[in-house]
């Protein structure tokens, strides 16, 4: 694309290598000798939204990244159009720099914009129509312009204009940069490219991996970048302390992944925060619960938002169905939602069904639902009720009273994030959640391991916990939204997967003319070779 000049996005979850597949790339073109090529980020314009502090701020970054160069000629250019302080306006600042850069040099320039997607809202556009127009002016007249030009970052450029549109408006493709030629997009790698990046690291130290190492790394990350590098990184650097003489094998991976999950990264943590955006959690409680398709208020650019983020991808079985990105982002998403939750929970539950053989899974499960009825009933639903319509009327006197414009738009967006952050006991969702809570919070430090999982279109969420070489199926369902007969079926699949003999259903009841004598109860199914407890709540 470069040799033909054009004009062209990346994009890519974070932490999938960009930036360091950029700075790579810069390198290679340079050294080339073809062509000049200049990496600039603009990640400090994050907090910008002003268009001529923004203008002025990217004809800034430009600048430091030409003195932080290793090409000489580029270096020189730093100052270029500096002089008397560069007075031209915010409309066309930015294009006139780069055209001054470029008539300056001897050979073309490929400029890579990282972090693209952090312009903030209104100098979005001039940035773009910039961009364009001097894309345009090398053809139509003597002015240069680069040769070839990236916007990178998070987001394919058809979402970069997300935030300054109603949610309700698409985004179509139309957009300023609509000399763009095509998306491109670095994906996972593959079992194979691990295993060549790993050989890399034997070739250079010596040390080891053993054969069943890929397969648990796979297992955790699915070939996401940062994990790929991140999982041995704890083996290697805190677990062996660089000692390259010891094996890394499966179980040094499983350790790595369990202390990721437990130490949250930043990376970690910044990614996680997304959750507490409603266009986020409006998908990822619709995956949480199984659910066949997104709800009416889940838009494709909201979906593909997520998708972006990294936090899900579509199931390989079925691309029209979402699932968390990996077994490590799986964990950490529940962990996030359920954190407050769990918080609140009385300590007397921690560690009250284990004798150090055994889980009384059966004891676990009959306690919940007494949690679950104390907590979940009726009053409590009315009373969440009373204080968000409370909320909703404060909060539109307020803005009534200071004049704000479109009071109606602005009051459902706060209201939006008041029901993604306050318990909402109809949601379906929410029921999930509070299970997996209160799992963790009674299981902490005890049990082995809990794995999850949950999918769109799975129509369940299955849980599998791990103790003492015994495994613990339970499947969670809502009442109706399946015959009985097949939810059995799936969890005596699941069962079998997990090579168990005994398993649990549990079945959330939400009809609120349901007698609660009937939403709680216990029924147990035994046949020759499994029994199967059927745990009825809500």
């Amino acid at each position: 694309m470069i040799s033909n000049e054009f004009y062209f996005a990346i994009h890519a979850p974070r932490q999938s290598g960009k930036t360091t597949c950029l700075m790579s790339l810069v390198e290679k073109i340079n050294s080339d000798g073809q062509y000049y090529a200049l990496y600039c980020s603009l990640a400090a314009l994050r907090n910008v939204d002003d268009s001529e502090t923004a203008m002025s701020g990217i004809v800034d970054q430009i600048r430091g990244w030409l003195r932080s160069s290793k090409v000489d000629r580029l270096r020189a250019l730093a100052n270029k159009s500096n002089e008397n302080g560069y007075i031209a306006g915010y409309g066309t600042k930015v294009r006139l720099f780069l055209s001054d850069i470029c008539q300056a040099l001897d050979r073309e320039l490929v400029v890579f914009f990282d972090e693209a997607d952090c312009i903030h809202e209104k100098p979005l556009i001039p940035f773009l129509a910039q961009i364009r127009d001097g894309f345009i002016a090398r053809f139509s007249s003597f002015s240069e312009f680069p040769r070839s030009l990236a916007l990178v970052g998070m987001r394919d450029i058809r979402d970069y204009l997300y935030q300054v549109r109603p949610e309700s408006e698409s985004r179509g493709t139309s957009s300023p940069f609509n000399v763009k030629y095509k998306s491109l997009t670095l994906n996972d790698f593959t079992r194979e490219e691990i295993k060549s990046l790993y050989d890399q690291h034997t070739f250079e130290t010596g040390q080891i991996f053993e054969p069943k190492t890929i397969d648990r790394v796979w297992f955790w990350s699915e070939g996401q970048p940062w994990l790929v590098n991140a999982l041995p990184f704890a083996v290697i650097f805190e677990q062996f302390k660089n000692n390259y003489s010891k094996v890394i094998t499966g179980d040094d991976i499983d350790l790595a992944a369990q202390h990721l999950i437990l130490t949250n990264p930043t990376h970690f943590d910044s990614l996680m925060a997304r959750l507490t955006e409603p266009k986020v959690r409006r998908v990822i409680d619709s995956v949480i619960i199984g659910a066949n398709t997104l709800p009416d208020n889940v838009s494709p650019d909201d979906r593909q938002y997520v998708i972006d983020l990294g936090l899900l991808k579509f199931d390989e079985s079925n691309e029209d169905f979402l699932r968390p990105s990996n077994a490590i982002y799986r964990e950490l998403i529940i962990r996030f939602l359920t954190k407050s939750i769990r918080q609140k929970m009385s300590s007397e539950f921690q560690n009250k069904w284990m004798d150090g053989t055994k889980l009384d899974m059966d004891g676990i499960l009959k306690a919940f639902q007494t949690y679950w009825r104390e907590n979940s009933g009726a009053g409590a639903t009315s009373k969440v009720s009373e204080i968000k319509l409370f909320l909703k009327n404060f909060v539109g006197k307020i803005l009534k009273k200071r004049n704000v414009g479109n009071t109606d738009e602005i009051n459902k967006e706060i209201m939006e994030d008041v029901n993604i952050n306050s318990p909402d006991f109809s949601s379906e969702a929410y029921a999930h959640i509070v299970l997996f809570a209160f799992l963790q919070r009674v299981l902490n430090g005890g049990a082995d391991f809990i794995q999850r999982e949950f999918a769109m279109g799975l129509t369940k969420t299955d849980i599998c916990i791990s103790d003492k070489d015994t495994r613990y199926p339970i499947e969670l369902k809502i009442k109706d939204v399946q015959p009985l007969e097949k939810s059995i079926l799936q969890l005596r699949g699941y069962m079998d997967i997990c090579g168990a003999k005994e398993g649990w259903l549990v079945i959330f009841d939400k009809n609120p003319k349901t007698p609660w004598k009937k939403k709680i109860f216990w029924e147990t199914i035994e046949r020759a070779d499994d029994t199967i407890h059927i745990v009825g709540c809500w």
